[in-house]
């Protein structure tokens, strides 16, 4: 892999969660060594949208509006400090992308939606996989977003494991995978390509790998990370 024009760049990434910021480095370190990653994380963004959902029902609208100014600050902080570009980490919250953008100078990326740009390429059958019920409706609209812009005509298959998200919660990671593992097993037949909608979720890379599944099975942290030294390198 090419380092050209990543000599001396800066990303910022921004995580809605301090556990999953590592899993982040892992593919920072692999994709981009040579760029230097500062990280946010900040717990109570993803408590916030979870408090609100759980008391008005799981749709994006409700999403608290703070939330998104609290990203939007956090893009400012990071621009401020000398970041050439911004990965943003949450897939519940990738509108808050659109909300940013008009008032930062720099390129912002939400992590999940590279990984949708490649999926409306590979298949128009395209089954998303999700494990926090709080995910779907942002994964969905940013799927269908990019089947738009790209002008392809989708079909989605929506499988959702959140008992595979509670077992991650709870420190089994083992129940997390084999119940994923399975989902992919069980819907390899009736869909082109699979999009993982979370990056807590690109952990199974290697296992998805040795599996030796179908179709494609991608995860939005290697796609994200991917594209965001597309941009670091022609910045």
């Amino acid at each position: 892999m090419s380092t050209k024009g990543l000599s001396g760049k800066v990303l910022g990434v921004i995580h809605v969660g301090v556990w999953v910021a590592e899993l982040g480095n892992k593919f920072a370190r692999e994709i981009m060594p040579e760029v230097t990653v500062l990280n946010i994380a900040d717990d109570t963004i993803q408590w916030a949208v979870n408090k609100a959902m759980a008391e008005r029902g799981v749709a994006q609208e409700h999403i608290p509006p703070f939330n998104y100014h609290r990203v939007t600050t956090y893009c400012r902080f990071l621009q401020e400090v000398g970041a050439d570009a911004i990965l943003f980490g949450c897939s519940t919250m990738n509108r808050a992308v659109e909300h940013a953008r008009p008032m930062i100078d720099i390129p912002i990326i939400a992590i999940d939606r590279p990984m949708m740009d490649k999926a409306v390429r590979i298949g128009r059958r395209i089954g998303l996989l999700a494990t926090l019920d709080t995910t779907v409706p942002s994964s969905l609209r940013q799927l269908r977003n990019a089947a738009a812009d790209a002008g392809r005509d989708i079909e989605i298959v929506e499988i959702f494991r959140g008992d595979a998200f509670r077992a991650l919660r709870a420190g089994d990671q083992a129940t997390h995978d084999r119940l994923l593992l399975e989902a992919i097993q069980a819907h390899q037949e009736q869909v082109d390509v699979i999009a993982m909608a979370q990056i807590s979720m690109s952990r199974l890379e290697d296992q998805i790998a040795q599996a030796g599944f179908s179709i494609p099975v991608l995860n939005s942290g290697r796609e994200g990370f991917l594209a965001a030294r597309e941009v670091l390198s022609n910045s």
